[in-house]
């Protein structure tokens, strides 16, 4: 493992949002088993259940959490590259503290053109098309304020 990937898991740890995840794919995944060792430091945890968040995979600190097996994840490089910038994310952003801005940013990006991802720097940072995202255009009357 390389040190920023030491670093990234070190910080994740101490700000707490790797405890979190573990905690959370702990209540949320069928079976409950521990999460598996994936590339670049991260936990890979399988099989999550609860109906929040939709999302096909979800990163909280260094745990990527998918609604599938932790094999499948394993499996699409992009997905899990994308899922790893967001525990860099973690990291740099005071770990769980982070959820607050990528709220209001998804809040936004909802507003801006129906999308919770297009215009969210959080996932726009992390790979759009990585993440399975497409990026959606702005509604016609955003449309002339981003054009400033």
């Amino acid at each position: 493992m390389r040190a920023v990937h030491r670093l990234r898991r070190i910080a994740n740890w101490a700000n707490l949002s790797t405890p979190l995840g573990l905690l959370l794919a702990r209540a949320g995944t069928r079976p409950r088993a521990a999460p598996a060792r994936g590339p670049e430091g991260l936990l890979l945890a399988g099989g999550y259940r609860l109906p929040v968040p939709a999302a096909p995979a979800f990163t909280m600190g260094n745990v990527v959490i998918a609604r599938g097996d932790a094999a499948g994840l394993a499996a699409d490089p992009p997905l899990l590259a994308h899922e790893a910038r967001h525990a860099t994310q973690y990291a740099w952003c005071l770990g769980p503290v982070m959820l607050v801005p990528y709220l209001a940013c998804a809040g936004v990006s909802l507003v801006v053109c129906g999308d919770a991802a297009s215009y969210n720097p959080f996932e726009r940072l992390a790979g759009l098309s990585d993440g399975g995202y497409e990026r959606r255009p702005p509604r016609p009357l955003f449309r002339r304020l981003l054009r400033r």
